[in-house]
């Protein structure tokens, strides 16, 4: 085994989570090193130094979690509302089991018994592996008067992969495309959604079924777009990218603005009214390129035919597809010059000094246009009131956004450290008797078999997800539940504790050494994680 010592000293190491004294010693591993069994890796690590993770550490001959276990906190305003409250205070030794430091939170009395107010997160909290331990913390809570119990543990997903919104109309790649970060294949691109493009990235093929070069560099991409960093990335005959969560893309080296108000047609639908009597003609060059006086929109409006021939397939009246190939111009098409969406007009219709609007479904590409005496459109100054239609498309476009979703399949190991029968939290979840949250932002589950659950990661807490070098990413779970649900499903009842008892002495293997926490507050996008009605499939 190697040493895995990729960082010098333990900075901050007040009160760390004691996880498992030396193991018995191997006649081969050094006396100075310890081994660290919280995954497959089973790293020997020196005195004062960390594992291949970061996330364990060797201090004094113990085993430690080198970050803190993360709590939600949440008090009730005048109203009987939730009013959420962000903790910067430390927990600090008064000669009796851990106080916390009110200083920075005068709002707050202190009291911890408040089991409906206080929430332990996976953040931090350690795993169940080698698989049959029963998870580090299970909590006995009130919520709304009812006994409640919250398996909360870390989880090594190797089956796992983030599904990725892009918004924006700019082409990327070609669906089903290769996605590359640093030369290596991490996932490809998939359909396309209304107005946005869409990645598929990671997943178990990629982590375990490549090289060890694409897995590490896959894993490490997995957990920096989890925690909310930006990655840059190439698609195979398609855009360089860079994306992080909860920013605008960047494509080609361009920071994206706008998400499109609709399609083509949408569009001239939308606005139809506004323009109407402004103009003659409007062109919105898209996917589906609208034709308004062709559209049910301008014939409802009993606009004049304007004798306009459009290139493309026409689908319904005032529909056009495949106007021009994909790209990064107007309207996510190949072309820089509006007009080539054009093939002609009909003499017998057309008519000199006609008014032409062509615009993007953003309005980041407009243009006006006269046709002169032989049917040819001139370029014009656009009139202040088409202008202001086209500002009111551009103010209806939404902001473009990255949006990262983690999505992660919860197999024998998590539902081992559950209960010593694993179907039956499985099917607790499907009958919605039991609540699943990451870092305690609620997380989707699909329908179908096992436990593959779906959260927004911009939800989560900050540096939510980590790795180990098998490659896994490492996230936050949590299991909630009804006492009595628990213990119908055959769960670990002999390790259920208070949360006074979990705050003095950590994790229920921490042999009796206090726990590491740091309060953060409850997004407010987020719903208290007990007592709310599972999202399931």
């Amino acid at each position: 085994m190697t040493e895995h010592t990729r960082t010098d000293g333990l900075p901050g190491m007040d009160e760390p989570q004691v996880l498992e004294r030396a193991r018995p010693r191997s006649e081969r591993m050094a006396e100075t090193k310890i081994e660290c069994n919280a995954c497959p890796v089973l790293c020997q690590i020196t005195a004062g130094r960390t594992g291949a993770c970061d996330r364990y550490a060797n201090q004094d001959g113990v085993l430690i979690r080198v970050d803190p276990v993360l709590l939600l906190r949440r008090t009730l305003d005048d109203r009987g509302g939730a009013k959420l409250v962000q903790f910067s205070g430390r927990v600090v030794q008064n000669g009796a089991p851990d106080a916390l430091d009110v200083s920075a939170a005068p709002d707050w009395d202190g009291d911890l018994l408040l089991s409906d107010e206080v929430f332990v997160t996976g953040v931090g909290s350690s795993t169940t592996y080698p698989d049959y331990k029963p998870a580090p913390f299970i909590v006995a809570s009130k919520a709304q008067g009812v006994d409640m119990v919250t398996v909360v543990t870390e989880g090594i997903f190797s089956y796992c992969s983030l599904k990725v919104k892009i918004d924006t109309d700019r082409y990327l790649g070609p669906e089903q495309a290769n996605v590359r970060c640093k030369g290596e294949v991490v996932g490809h691109v998939t359909t396309a959604e209304y107005g946005s493009q869409m990645l598929s990235l990671g997943g178990v093929h990629h982590l375990t079924g490549g090289s060890k070069k694409e897995g590490r560099i896959t894993v490490d991409m997995m957990e920096a777009l989890g925690n909310r960093k930006a990655v840059e990335l190439s698609i195979d005959g398609g855009a360089q990218i860079v994306i992080q969560a909860g920013k605008a893309p960047i494509v080609n080296g361009v920071e994206e603005q706008r998400m499109r108000v609709g399609c083509g047609s949408a569009t001239v639908g939308i606005f139809a009214k506004q323009l109407f009597g402004n103009v003659d003609e409007v062109v919105v060059d898209d996917h589906i390129t609208g034709v308004l006086t062709e559209h049910q929109a301008g014939r409802c409006l009993d606009m004049r035919p304007s004798g306009i021939a459009m290139r493309g397939r026409k689908s319904t009246p005032g529909r056009y597809f495949q106007v021009a190939h994909p790209g990064t111009g107007w309207g996510g098409t190949s072309i820089s010059e509006p007009l080539e969406v054009i093939e002609g007009w009909d003499a017998d219709v057309a008519w000199p000094g006609l008014r032409l609007l062509m615009t993007s479904t953003t309005g980041e590409h407009a243009a006006w246009f006269v046709l002169d005496e032989q049917l040819v459109p001139q370029p014009q100054p656009m009139p202040a009131a088409v202008q202001a239609v086209v500002d009111r498309i551009g103010e209806n476009c939404e902001p473009s956004m990255t949006t990262v979703l983690f999505l992660g399949g919860a197999g024998g190991s998590l539902r081992a450290g559950a209960t010593e029968n694993p179907v039956l939290l499985t099917r607790g979840i499907k009958e919605a008797l039991v609540n699943v949250t990451c870092g305690g932002a609620p997380a989707y589950v699909w329908p179908g078999g096992g436990i593959t659950a779906m959260v927004d990661v911009m939800r989560m807490p900050d540096n939510s997800f980590g790795t180990v070098p098998t490659p896994a990413i490492v996230a936050p779970i949590e299991f909630s539940m009804r006492m009595d649900h628990y213990a119908a499903l055959g769960g670990h009842v002999d390790q259920v504790r208070s949360l006074q008892d979990v705050l003095s002495t950590g994790a229920w293997h921490n042999d009796g050494a206090p726990t590491r926490r740091q309060w953060i507050q409850n997004e407010a996008v987020n719903p208290w994680p007990m007592g709310q009605k599972p999202q399931i499939g």
